[in-house]
């Protein structure tokens, strides 16, 4: 039964969520917030919505570029290099972006008579991010429920497993990952030094996906 909506970036993650997810999904939304990668994930995020016959919209979000503090907004030399885990990477968070981003899939899913909004957090966002915590997760669904007619259901089944547990799934599912973005810096290839890129590499290997990406 097609009961929901998808938060789909193009990256990895949600790339891998909309096709493990595809008979549940009737529409799938990405966001224009004006981050560096934008322009390059959300044109993978509609290829692979139309793949699958699904219907996709892009929702713009320009007043985060306007008004949010966050590295991932201020042009590539701003992003820090090396590992997800590292102190200068929580630079790149979005303030409440994850929050913003739900909330208003929510409205969407409820204007559509639809009752879920899938989102692909994962463990390792947990170190940095607050908002792909398993705590606002739970917190948030509570509040879609609460708020809405049809009680929308925030489902993020990917928010114990790490990035290389979902690129497992993905090829198992057949994902072609070279079809997903993930560099931070959004360069006309993937830069291969930012926390995203490090993060991809270690997650393909150990799925043991041969990483077939573009480098700087």
């Amino acid at each position: 039964m097609k009961d929901s909506v998808i938060i789909v970036s193009g990256g990895m993650d949600s790339i891998t969520l909309l096709y493990d997810k595809q008979d549940s999904i009737a529409l799938g939304i990405s966001f224009d917030y004006g981050s560096n990668h934008n322009a390059k994930e959300i044109p993978f995020a509609k290829m692979h919505c139309e793949r699958l016959g699904i219907r996709h919209i892009t929702i713009n979000l320009d007043f985060m570029h306007q008004y949010f503090k966050s590295s991932l907004l201020d042009g590539a030399d701003a992003i820090p290099e090396g590992h997800y885990a590292e102190e200068n990477m929580k630079s790149t968070v979005v303030p409440f972006r994850n929050g913003i981003m739900l909330a208003v899939a929510a409205g969407v899913a409820e204007s559509n008579g639809l009752k879920n909004v899938l989102i692909a957090n994962h463990a390792g966002d947990h170190t940095i991010y607050p908002d792909c915590r398993p705590e606002f997760i739970n917190a948030i669904d509570q509040a879609t429920q609460a708020g809405t007619f049809v009680n929308v259901r925030v489902l993020a089944p990917y928010t114990n497993i790490s990035k290389t547990d979902i690129a497992k799934r993905g090829k198992t599912l057949g994902i072609d990952y070279t079809e997903t973005w993930s560099c931070y810096k959004g360069g006309d290839k993937h830069c291969g030094r930012c926390g995203t890129c490090v993060e991809r590499k270690e997650a393909l290997a150990g799925a043991g996906i041969e990483d077939h990406t573009e480098y700087e």
